[in-house]
C-alpha cells in the first residue's frame, strides 16, 4: 500500500516536471536581440538570434517589425549567406527631424528568407545583423517577430514587456536605450581607478641616485687632486 502511493506521487511529480519544462522551452528560446541595450539618439548594431525550437521542422523565415511609432532614420543589414532581405517601408504618421532632416517615411518590417538547404536546422540557431540609428529618444524599442517553420508553423514572438518585471508568454525582442548622460555615467563608474605608473617612479628614482652617484665621484676626485697637490708643495725634510 505504502509503496504503491510513492509510485503515485512519484507518477504526479514527473508530469508536473515534464509539464513545466513544457511550458519553459519555447520561452528559453524565444527570438531575442544583442546587446539588450544602446544609447538614445546615437548609432548601434544589434543582432537578432533565431534558435530553432522545433524537433522536426526547419525555420525559413524571420520577420522583424519595427516600431513606427518610435522609428529611425537609417536601417543597414549584413548579409546573410543562403539568406535573402527585403525591407518595406511605411509612411510615418508624424514626420521626425533626423539630422536636421525632416523624413516622413520609414523601414518598418525587415524580412529574411532562406534558400533551399540554408534553413536553421533543429537544435541550431542564427544570427542576423542589423544597423540602426539614430535611436529615438525613447525608454525603448519593442522588435515583434515571427518566425515561419518549413511545416508551416508561424511562431509569433510579439507580447510587450510586462509591467510587473514578469516574462510574457512570447515575448517580442526589446532593446532598452538609455540616455548619452546616463550610459558616460555607467562607462565611468565601470572603468577601473588609474594606478600610479611604477615604471616612472622607479625611473624617476634611479635617475636622482645617478646624480647623486656622480656628485660623489666628483667630490672624490676634487679631493685627491687637493691632497696631491699639497703633498707635492710641502717642503722635504
Amino acid at each position: 500500500m505504502k509503496q504503491t502511493a510513492l509510485r503515485r506521487a512519484a507518477t504526479v511529480a514527473a508530469v508536473a516536471a515534464a509539464f513545466v519544462a513544457g511550458l519553459a522551452g519555447p520561452a528559453s528560446a524565444h527570438v531575442t536581440v544583442s546587446p539588450g541595450s544602446a544609447t538614445q539618439g546615437g548609432y548601434t548594431k544589434v543582432a537578432f538570434r533565431v534558435p530553432n525550437e522545433s524537433d522536426t521542422a526547419s525555420t525559413t523565415k524571420l520577420e522583424i517589425n519595427l516600431p513606427i511609432d518610435a522609428p529611425v532614420g537609417s536601417v543597414s543589414l549584413k548579409p546573410v549567406a543562403g539568406w535573402t532581405a527585403a525591407t518595406e517601408k511605411s509612411k510615418l504618421p508624424t514626420p521626425v527631424k533626423v539630422h536636421d532632416s525632416e523624413i516622413t517615411e520609414a523601414v518598418t518590417k525587415i524580412t529574411w528568407t532562406a534558400a533551399a538547404g540554408s534553413e536553421i536546422k533543429p537544435g541550431t540557431f542564427q544570427e542576423f545583423d542589423v544597423s540602426l540609428g539614430p535611436l529615438p529618444q525613447r525608454d525603448q524599442m519593442v522588435f515583434k517577430a515571427l518566425q515561419t517553420y518549413s511545416d508551416g508553423t508561424i511562431v509569433r514572438w510579439i507580447d510587450e514587456p510586462t509591467t510587473d518585471g514578469t516574462e510574457p508568454e512570447s515575448p517580442a525582442p526589446v532593446l532598452k536605450l538609455t540616455t548619452a548622460d546616463a550610459a558616460a555615467a555607467a562607462s565611468a563608474a565601470a572603468a577601473p581607478p588609474t594606478a600610479p605608473d611604477s615604471t616612472e617612479e622607479s625611473g624617476d628614482s634611479g635617475a636622482a641616485w645617478g646624480i647623486a652617484g656622480l656628485i660623489a665621484g666628483l667630490a672624490g676626485l676634487v679631493l685627491g687632486l687637493l691632497a696631491y697637490r699639497k703633498a707635492a708643495t710641502a717642503p722635504r725634510p
